[in-house]
């Protein structure tokens, strides 16, 4: 479903990605890993051109989503994107923030958005917050809506960045057993988090980064008993240790 074929990318002189070369299978959920500042976020976010790459591909579904004349729009409206803070439209409801794009953007009518918006609720286990708004819920509360509003687009795709870090330690569970229910239904998840037990639970594959390359990829047991790079067997030590 992805295809990364030699992606760079700079800020400036700063070198963010170095020659990305991987691959995402329909019905996988890759979890990306590594310490602060290896890339992770920043990989993620030119899947769906948040970031600009400076050079090489990224294919999605045979398509090169960088090339010019891309419709950038229509890209992002097949991709569900969730982020670290949630980004809900404060001033609407939690029903109004999640039929929002199915009207403008699909032109469902608003029965059925507002049928699909209370099906996703309950899927995200929230039917009792139909009316209420964004500043009324936990952070735990408003990241699943945030799932829920990125799953009425119905994408194929979903990445996830770093999902839980904004949220307090108790509500990071109540997010991750969503994940964990889309990643049982088949769903293609791509997903930055530090949440190890998490992505040894529920990843397919492991790629974890440190300074902008990929070290490593493997599945979870390979790479949480015995992980090949030295610099990921210190990653691996560190999480041991705590």
């Amino acid at each position: 479903m992805i295809r990364f074929e030699n992606v760079n990318k700079f800020y400036g002189d700063f070198h963010a990605l170095k020659n990305i070369t991987q691959v995402v299978d329909p019905g996988k959920v890759v979890v990306v890993c590594g310490p602060s500042g290896s890339g992770k976020s920043t990989l993620i976010r030119t899947i769906n051109r948040l970031e600009n790459i400076d050079s090489g591909r990224i294919l999605i579904n045979g398509s090169d989503i960088h090339a010019r004349g891309k419709d950038v729009n229509a890209l992002r409206a097949g991709i569900g994107f969730v982020f670290q803070s949630f980004n809900l439209f404060p001033h609407l409801s939690v029903e109004r923030n999640i039929m929002l794009a199915p009207m403008r953007i699909k032109k469902l009518a608003e029965a059925e958005a507002h049928s699909l918006a209370h099906e996703l609720l309950a899927k995200v286990g929230l039917s009792d917050k139909a009316g209420s708004f964004p500043t009324q819920l936990s952070g735990g509360q408003q990241q699943r809506v945030a799932i829920a509003r990125s799953l009425a687009m119905m994408p194929p795709l979903m990445l996830f960045d770093e999902p839980t870090s904004a949220l307090d330690p108790e509500m990071v569970g109540e997010v991750l057993t969503v994940i964990q229910q889309l990643a049982g239904e088949g769903m293609t998840m791509v997903c930055v988090t530090h949440e190890m037990g998490f992505a040894r639970e529920v990843a397919d594959e492991i790629i974890f980064m440190a300074e902008g390359e990929v070290l490593e990829r493997t599945d979870p047991e390979t790479f949480f008993r015995a992980p090949c790079h030295p610099r990921a067997q210190k990653f691996v030590s560190d999480i041991r240790r705590a």
